[in-house]
């Protein structure tokens, strides 16, 4: 019987080895969507001073574009001028002909001025996009570093799968049922009983009887409170030399 635990403990070594590869290796996606979130707020910053600069070029353009129209229709007014037949056309002519001129002075003053706060977001671009190329090198850089530890562990777990498939070959059949539906639920699955009677997994005590078969018959049961696996502690101790 002995030699049956073994085999079931040398299996759950190898199960615990396993778990404890994957917890370890959850902390990578984690950690790497957070670098990924925090690479899109760096590029969303870029992209923001992008589109003040864009709206202000936009701005720009369409005052200038009016102020040009206005050039236009001006020169238009100020060439029927002569045709006017009487003083109040001329009048009311020259007056709309004085209003336009100075509705161009006011949008030629805020092109100006737009013209200067474009120049100085077009500084604050540059700035941003120097400083988004270095935190995407240092951001691209930790996140592959992540993915080749995380390509390392999930080869490892693969390799560690692969001693698994042989530990278990050597675990008899029923044991292995039992043992597989416990495992599913909770870790370690098969525990070891100490004096006076105490399970190790959920440190309930077990009815003496039930322990004292368990060291009379070195063998294994189930634990009353949490269903694990359970053996007396000195089975799977080395026998004494004689």
């Amino acid at each position: 019987m002995r030699d049956k635990l073994l085999a079931l403990a040398a299996l759950q070594k190898v199960d615990l080895d396993i778990a404890a590869l994957k917890k370890n290796a959850e902390a990578y996606p984690r950690e790497m969507a957070e670098l990924e979130k925090q690479l899109n707020a760096a590029k969303a910053a870029v992209d923001a001073e992008r589109t003040k600069l864009e709206q202000l070029e936009t701005q720009k353009r369409t005052l200038e574009q009016n102020v040009s129209e206005d050039k236009d229709k001006v020169r238009k007014w100020e060439g029927r001028l002569s045709e006017q037949r009487s003083t109040r056309e001329y009048s009311a002519l020259a007056r709309e002909i004085d209003i336009a001129k100075k509705g161009q002075v006011t949008m030629t003053e805020e092109g100006q001025e737009l013209g200067r706060q474009a120049l100085v977001q077009r500084e604050m671009v540059k700035a941003k996009e120097t400083d988004f190329t270095a935190r995407t090198k240092n951001l691209v850089d930790r996140i592959d570093a992540l993915k080749a530890k995380l390509a390392e562990v999930e080869a490892e777990v693969r390799s560690v799968d692969l001693k698994r498939a042989e530990a278990a070959k050597d675990v008899e059949a029923s044991l292995l049922r039992q043992y597989d539906v416990i495992r599913k639920k909770r870790m370690p699955a098969f525990v070891p009983v100490s004096h006076p009677g105490t399970c190790s997994g959920c440190r309930m005590n077990i009815p003496p009887q039930r322990f004292n078969t368990l060291v009379a018959t070195r063998g294994i049961d189930t634990c009353p409170s949490c269903t694990r696996m359970i053996y007396a502690a000195e089975t799977l101790e080395a026998p004494s030399a004689k």
